[in-house]
């Protein structure tokens, strides 16, 4: 890999020269200008956004910290946050904390000592003192806490919307999927999809569950018919525990969507892709990373009337484990 004394010795320039070509401060002649920049080009040369923003006393880094990279979700969201922080001329560091309160710290450090000018967090640790302490602009995403800006969907909406779309289509018997008592996000869809089922006329369960891990779904799937093997109908806390339940139903002999449908939540790439493919309520995750990072982007340019919360809306995706409106 080239180093900015590659660059110079090439060029035949010093490395304060260079330097300053980078960062576009002092004076420097435009030929040698011109000669620096295409020997950079020839040398593929990447400068260190660290030592650069130290040099400057300007950082252009944003940390993005994440629970569970392995969640199809959150890749989307961090695309969204990645291409808008690029459009602006930013860089993104990014941190897994895994849910664990102590890695969320380790991160949050690292950042800080990576000179960030901002963060966007979509953990679950809110109230933190972590957060409290720092003295740059902090943006939560698919979280509302109550004294940060948030981006997030509306999950009380899309609860309603699965709940009437299985009780429009015939369901009697639903089983509502409670989601991780810590995750606000879980909780806003449990309550909008019971203040639907609570005005209906259906019967309905609860299956309450601790997490959305892969390695869980498959056991909140046997749970649920096990205690509830009459369901007609699901509503699920997400996505991955939808698909596990729709794999569970399948391997009962159970024929989808006439015996069972299910409705998903997130509309990850997946559940396109599952058999029979997932209706599910749609978050749209790539533009919450998006609005996140204008955002966020706004604050650290400390602009004037910043919004404090941005608020999504979600859609009902139809497709094949559900029934058609009319079909009963």
């Amino acid at each position: 890999m080239a180093t900015i004394r590659d660059v110079a010795k090439e060029a035949g320039v010093s490395v304060a020269t260079v330097s300053r070509v980078l960062n576009d401060n002092g004076y420097v002649g435009a030929d040698t200008r011109k000669r620096v920049m295409e020997t950079i080009k020839h040398l593929n040369y990447s400068p260190n956004e660290v030592a650069r923003s130290l040099y400057k006393r300007e950082s252009r880094l944003i940390g993005l910290l994440l629970p569970d990279i392995t969640n199809p979700f959150f890749p989307q969201l961090a695309r969204g946050v990645e291409d808008e922080v690029n459009r602006s001329g930013f860089r993104l560091l990014l941190g897994n904390s895994d849910e664990d309160a102590t890695k969320e710290l380790d991160y949050i450090q690292t950042f800080v000592q990576n000179q960030v000018v901002g963060i966007i967090s979509a953990t679950n640790n809110t109230d933190s003192d972590n957060y409290k302490e720092l003295d740059l602009p902090v943006v939560f995403l698919d979280r509302t806490p109550k004294n940060y800006p948030s981006v997030f969907a509306d999950g009380r909406d899309g609860g309603r919307i699965a709940a009437k779309a299985l009780v429009e289509r015939g369901a009697t018997k639903i089983t509502l999927i409670k989601g991780p008592a810590h995750v606000q996000p879980a909780q806003d869809r449990f309550q909008g999809a019971l203040s639907e089922l609570s005005q209906a006329a259906v019967d309905f369960s609860v299956l309450s569950t601790t997490s959305y891990a892969f390695e869980d779904a498959k056991k909140w799937a046997e749970e649920l018919f096990a205690k509830y093997p009459d369901t007609d109908g699901v509503i699920s806390s997400n996505d991955i525990v939808a698909i596990a339940i729709l794999h569970e139903a399948l391997r009962l002999g159970r024929n989808i969507p006439e015996d069972v449908q299910i409705i998903g939540f997130d509309d990850i790439p997946q559940s396109s892709l599952s058999y029979p493919s997932l209706s599910t309520i749609r978050q749209p995750a790539y533009e919450m990373g998006q609005e996140a990072a204008k955002l966020l982007i706004r604050m650290i340019k400390k602009e004037q009337e910043i919004e404090q919360t941005i608020q999504l809306p979600v859609t009902l995706v139809e497709r094949n484990t559900t029934r058609k409106v009319d079909e009963k």
